[in-house]
């Protein structure tokens, strides 16, 4: 498989992405851009090393390159954004096993290469028609500044207690300061970078992985746990009973606060959401739109629409409102903790204000690269062709009726097909996926995986 992929560059280090890679990849991209470019990276223990490669050949294209060094992808952005560079790249292999790592690059300001600019840039690597200068380096410590940048932005009036999971990633840097000097009680867990990930997966959005944090919420009698990916640009939420806060619903709390301040505003959302949070943005008067998933296509959308939220069911929150529009898990926890401290409520009190539909996990069934796109077009077609039912196609095909809806689209980051329902009654949650099956009966891939 290409390590140029839809959303980014990623690959397994010494495999597929190299330190020679690096260097090319430096030299295609450094070609495409003038002036300054900031670079950071993750705590994996090839991020150095690639990190290193990926400077040599940006320099050799004449660019000035300033170095972070080893900090969560939203201070990234934040380097691109506070000193108007044209553009960055962030080694990061996010929440994948430790053996992968990759790039995610941005270029006019801090808009994520995508789809054709990442194939392009692949194309560039293989004509190696670089342009050649001597540039230089420097290196910067960003994180005080950016911790100033969110308090002046962030408000906490009343003293909550917290516990932060850190996974072992980027975050324990700069959460933990960041919410002591918010005022908060702060209790760190796995505060210390380790690329290796030896206490769990450093993604949020696993259960299995929040069973650490979960415990720890209810045995120090905390108002709300915080999770964060191993790069930091998405986060996860735990109730004080220990209960998991689902994308969906943390972006409905966002949103009414929001709104709140700025009626009428379009709030955006990927194709998994729930239909409970398009309702409840509509019965706050807000704009709500369905958008594909990927931080890549979502980031160009808030531009586009003026809109001034955005979220995914992985953890990715976009604050446009008075923050950048750039995906920051760090800031979306801080917001969420001072939605908490603002409402006086508990935050499971503040979800269960949210309508609940009965919904399954996210299915994954494993399809080839070759065959997941054409399969996702056919089941389309099928379903477009039967009237009386509302088809969007923005990501795939999501089936909607007035008491539920289906989805399956073809996952951007490896051999899988995604497929999710949802029902207003237990009932109607089985009728849709009946529906779905008997679709799916007629390709062996797909037969029997619901």
């Amino acid at each position: 498989m290409s390590i140029y992929r839809a959303y980014d560059i990623r690959g397994i280090y010494g495999k597929d992405l190299t330190d020679e890679v690096a260097v090319d990849i430096g030299k295609a991209f450094g070609s495409s851009v003038e002036g300054s470019v900031a670079v950071g990276r993750d705590v994996r223990l090839s991020s150095p090393a690639l990190s290193e490669a990926l400077i040599k050949g940006l320099q050799s294209t004449g660019l000035h390159v300033i170095d972070v060094g080893v900090v969560p992808t939203p201070l990234l952005y934040f380097t691109i954004h506070h000193l108007s560079l044209d553009g960055g790249i962030m080694v990061t292999g996010s929440h994948n096993p430790p053996e992968y790592n990759g790039f995610k690059l941005c270029r006019g300001g801090t808009m994520t290469l995508y789809g054709p600019e990442i194939k392009a840039l692949g194309d560039a690597v293989e004509e190696r028609n670089f342009r050649t200068g001597e540039g230089t380096h420097e290196k910067i410590d960003v994180i005080p500044v950016y911790l100033d940048f969110v308090k002046e932005r962030v408000n906490v009036g009343r003293k909550l207690k917290l516990v932060l999971d850190c996974a072992n990633g980027t975050a324990g840097a700069v959460a933990p300061k960041l919410f002591e000097q918010l005022g908060c009680e702060v209790t760190t867990l796995y505060e210390d970078p380790d690329g290796s990930f030896p206490n769990h997966p450093a993604d949020p959005t696993v259960d299995d992985n929040l069973k650490e944090l979960i415990d720890r919420v209810r045995s120090e009698g905390a108002d709300i746990g915080l999770s964060y990916d191993g790069d930091s640009d998405r986060a996860g939420f735990v109730t004080e009973e220990g209960g998991i806060v689902r994308g969906d619903m943390a972006l409905a709390l966002f949103s009414r606060g929001i709104l709140e301040k700025n009626p009428g505003a379009s709030i955006i959302f990927e194709v998994k959401c729930s239909q409970a949070l398009f309702e409840d943005i509509e019965a706050h008067g807000g704009k709500p739109i369905m958008y594909r998933t990927g931080h890549s296509f979502i980031k160009k959308k808030i531009k586009e629409e003026n809109a001034l939220i955005a979220g995914e069911m992985s953890g990715h929150f976009f604050f446009a409102d008075n923050y950048p529009g750039y995906d920051d898990g760090i800031y979306a926890s801080a917001r969420m903790v001072e939605l908490l401290s603002d409402s006086g409520m508990k935050l499971s009190e503040l979800v269960d204000t949210i309508p609940k539909y009965h919904s399954t996990p996210e299915i994954r069934v494993d399809a080839p690269e070759e065959v997941k796109f054409k399969l996702v077009e056919e089941v389309k077609k099928e379903f477009m062709s039967r009237e009386g039912l509302d088809v969007i196609t923005v990501d795939g095909v999501r089936v909607q009726t007035p008491d539920g809806w289906g989805l399956m689209r073809a996952s951007n980051t490896g051999p899988k097909i995604i497929i999710r329902f949802e029902g207003k009654t237990p009932e109607k949650l089985d009728e849709m996926k009946a529906m779905f099956q008997e679709v799916f009966d007629k390709y062996p891939v797909l037969k029997g995986k619901i």
